[in-house]
């Protein structure tokens, strides 16, 4: 899939609307973490990049035959398949979803 990266400016409460039914809004700004708040229709699937490529990689795995994902080379572009810091159970409490 050939894609190109949009760059785009917003301030605390400002939004953007991807295909007219996901609205992505900057909740806060502290540091150089971002909380962005997203609004989707239940079909839509949101993943944050880690997580997914892992999923890929676990999958692509599976489809080989090969009993250790971990083992199958990360797709291209992912620069943390760590299952240590991937994992949403261990997150850092600054950065997690929790409130």
């Amino acid at each position: 899939m050939d894609c190109e990266m949009l760059y785009l400016t917003r301030k605390v409460g400002e939004s953007i609307i991807i295909n007219d039914n996901i609205e992505l809004t900057v909740v806060e700004v502290r540091g150089k973490t971002a909380k962005l708040g997203i609004t989707f229709p239940p079909e839509a699937t949101v993943l944050r990049k880690e997580l997914h490529d892992r999923i890929k990689q676990e999958n692509l795995a599976a489809a080989l035959g090969d009993d250790d994902p971990l083992a199958v080379d990360p797709p291209a572009g992912s620069e943390n398949s760590d299952p240590e810091t991937s994992d949403p159970a261990k997150s850092d409490p600054e950065t997690s979803d929790q409130e």
